[in-house]
């Protein structure tokens, strides 16, 4: 199967090329979408740092009876008639992977469908980037960039993303380590055995996952009547039916379950799984991975504090 940022031959290479100038043309026309998407949510956004184990003052707050004395700050309860705790940040989580996949299947946009798959992927993706960077994240593209610790982390990744000549369809995720998170935006039509693969070595390094499904409406529901022909835009195959309908039902159940399996399996890890749908809004998506973040902070940082 050809993929960007594999070598093919000549076709493929023109092929990702061209992929990588309509890339440049389009991220930043999406970075103010993704702006845009901010905008609407960030009333309700908080960061994810949370007092707890670790080496950077957090706050000075009052002593309460029954914590232990090593934890009072002296010279701060000097100053007034209250005795003062000093809380360290909690550090268990502080960079977090951002990836939208650039597969030549991504790039599908239906005549119900706002937006193609790509381009709602990569606003999810700078939007949380925007959000994140503002939190004061560091945040990271697995094989495109290292961690970046900066107000401006939303525009410096689109940046990356615009001169980026390849883009690995799966990039090796080898590197990231415990206490990260990692946020995939993807229409995961690959098999699962081959996904689950792909993605088991974060389970084994004890990275925190979050996996948002962009889907385009037709899709799901499979509209398709008469004689019709389909194309994988992977391989270039194609396939016509000359009653599309009858496939309809067996080709929802697979898709389906598909859908459940993969689900199912990040859940067993303690995975968040969200779909997105390239007719509603990106907004739905952004709101449901902050819950996730969070719902993971407040819990590691109860635990360092036990």
């Amino acid at each position: 199967m050809a993929r960007i940022g594999e070598a093919a031959g000549p076709v493929a290479t023109r092929d990702a090329l061209a992929r990588a100038r309509l890339r440049a043309s389009l991220v930043p026309d999406l970075l103010v979408e993704a702006r845009r998407v901010v905008t609407t949510v960030i009333s309700g956004w908080h960061g994810r740092r949370k007092r707890g184990i670790g080496e950077n003052f957090w706050q000075f707050r009052p002593y309460v009876e029954g914590e232990t004395m090593s934890r009072i700050d002296w010279r701060r309860s000097a100053r007034d008639d209250h005795v003062y705790v000093r809380d360290q940040e909690w550090e268990a989580a502080h960079t977090v992977w951002l990836w939208a996949d650039p597969s030549p299947s991504m790039l599908y946009k239906s005549e119900g469908a706002n937006v193609s798959k790509e381009s709602r992927a990569l606003v999810i993706v700078l939007a949380l980037a925007e959000l994140l960077s503002r939190s004061g994240e560091r945040i990271a593209w697995p094989g495109l960039t290292d961690p970046i610790t900066a107000r401006n982390g939303a525009e410096r990744l689109a940046a990356h993303l615009s001169h980026a000549t390849t883009l690995s369809a799966k990039p090796d995720l080898s590197n990231i380590r415990r206490f990260s998170d990692i946020v995939i935006a993807s229409d995961f039509l690959d098999p699962v055995e081959e996904t689950m693969e792909w993605l088991d070595v974060l389970s084994r390094h004890g990275v925190r996952a979050h996996l948002i499904e962009v889907v385009d409406p037709a899709e799901e529901s499979f509209p398709y009547t008469g004689r019709t022909e389909f194309s994988d835009p992977e391989t270039g195959s194609k396939l016509t039916a000359g009653r599309a309908e009858l496939l309809g039902q067996d080709y929802r159940n697979l898709y389906t379950a598909r859908r459940h399996e993969l689900a199912a399996w990040a859940k067993r890890l303690g995975w968040s799984y969200t779909v997105n749908h390239t007719d509603r809004l990106a907004s739905d998506a952004l709101v449901r991975v902050h819950m996730a973040m969070t719902a993971e902070a407040h819990y590691a940082a109860a635990g360092a504090a036990r």
